[in-house]
């Protein structure tokens, strides 16, 4: 069951309490609090919260992403993520900015983000063959500058490039 909650500090919050598997997005900004059990993928705008009763089993993709119940998969944070107790993570983390809470449990690997991206790296995190990100850059398709022959990616300007609907 989803509803709307009203919290002074935050607006609007989405609640999931339900048992949910398949494929959940949000291109917008978005208050995302699961409660209950979810399996698949999970890819947000805005603040995703997983609560102390939440059992996720996914890929999480979100820009600001707080965890205080158990998660098991890959988590991509564009923004922050933050481990609180009594969370548990396995798994794969990549995060801009991490917290890690005293009481929080954290098992695997973690890959913190760089700014700035070059193509190879842009190619990764966009899931896109080298050679498209490199003809969007030549043309100017996409935000970019030049570091003497490399281009360059500022990763603020490609998340909000992504989010203005400009990638097809």
């Amino acid at each position: 069951m989803a509803r709307d909650r009203k919290n002074e500090n935050n607006g609007k919050i989405l609640d999931v309490d339900a048992s949910m598997t398949g494929s959940l997005c949000f291109k917008d900004p978005v208050n995302l609090r699961i409660n209950g059990k979810f399996e698949g993928v999970l890819e947000t705008r805005g603040t995703l919260t997983v609560s102390e009763t939440a059992v996720v089993n996914a890929r999480i993709i979100g820009d600001n992403i707080e965890i205080s119940g158990h998660v098991k998969g890959e988590i991509l944070a564009r923004e922050q993520l933050s481990l609180i107790a009594p969370a548990v993570v396995e798994g794969t983390i990549k995060a801009s900015k991490l917290s890690i809470g005293v009481g929080a449990k954290f098992e695997g690997n973690c890959h913190m983000l760089e700014d700035v991206l070059g193509a190879e790296d842009l190619a990764k995190y966009l899931e896109m063959d080298l050679d498209s990100i490199v003809d969007w850059a030549d043309s100017g398709k996409v935000p970019a500058y030049k570091d003497g022959d490399e281009w360059r990616f500022e990763r603020s300007k490609i998340d909000e490039w992504i989010a203005s609907g400009a990638i097809k």
